[in-house]
């Protein structure tokens, strides 16, 4: 039997993308601050102390799991949107920069769920969205995510987001994904996470690619992303910087930027 809420929904948009929920009435779903984008009149706005999974753990149940929360770089509190018409009524969540928004059914995916700490966008009540620790320390230090990951328990639809193209990957047992480290958006429980040392010295200190592979072996499912919101923000900072062009201050950065309309 489900423990969580059952909604409905659709996906619209390509790359700046927004999930429309469907609820029964008295069905509720828990979104991040600052996702919502439209509702049906009827449907009733709550913020929470964390997630909402635990409303009958006590104050300091709560407490800590907001502080979990915390820990993932998310809010300490969430919003709860719940229908209390008598009728179906619509809320609708928008991606904060392009990308894909991925649908999770929990149940079918054995429970649980380990993602990227800011990936997290809404869900049905009850599912939990807590801390993953990485427990080896290379994978910790290295990995890119650092030691905590956010992970999403139970058996009700959740919904993440990620930066670009976003390719699913279904990894038979002993199969392994070497994977840049930011691009990982989540992975199954059977998956198992950890690093590998890029090797050589040319690569290591011309690559450009970092120091680190991701390795994720298989059995289970994988998602992955084509731009990390740190790489483009990185490329953006770039281009906003007197060091943006690598020929910038040279006769070639000047030509350039008259070319690309920039100069006079």
């Amino acid at each position: 039997m489900l423990t969580n809420h059952e909604i409905d929904y659709r996906i619209f948009g390509s790359e700046m993308q927004c999930v429309e929920i469907e609820l029964d009435p008295q069905e509720t779903v828990m979104a991040e601050p600052g996702s919502f984008m439209m509702m049906n009149e009827g449907i009733q706005m709550e913020t929470l102390f964390g997630d909402g999974s635990h409303q009958n753990s006590g104050f300091l149940g709560k407490l800590m799991n907001a502080g979990k929360r915390l820990l993932t770089g998310e809010s300490l509190f969430m919003t709860a949107y719940t229908n209390l018409a008598a009728g179906k009524r619509q809320v609708t969540f928008a991606a904060p920069y392009p990308g894909k928004i991925i649908p999770l059914d929990l149940y079918r995916l054995g429970g649980r769920i380990v993602c990227q700490k800011d990936s997290f966008l809404c869900a049905a009540k009850g599912v939990s969205v807590g801390i993953e620790f990485q427990r080896k320390l290379g994978t910790g230090l290295f990995g890119g995510e650092g030691f905590i990951m956010q992970k999403l328990e139970g058996d009700g639809m959740a919904f993440v987001h990620a930066g670009g193209h976003v390719e699913e990957r279904d990894l038979q047992p002993g199969e392994v994904l070497k994977v840049d480290t930011g691009c990982i958006v989540a992975f199954s429980k059977e998956v198992d996470y950890d690093i590998q040392f890029v090797g050589g010295i040319k690569n290591t200190l011309f690559g450009g690619e970092g120091v680190f592979f991701a390795t994720l072996r298989g059995p289970g499912k994988v998602w992955i992303q084509s731009l990390p919101i740190s790489r483009l923000a990185g490329r953006v900072l770039s281009y906003g910087t007197a060091g943006g062009r690598r020929e910038e201050g040279g006769l070639l950065g000047g030509l350039g930027n008259i070319l690309d309309g920039d100069g006079y």
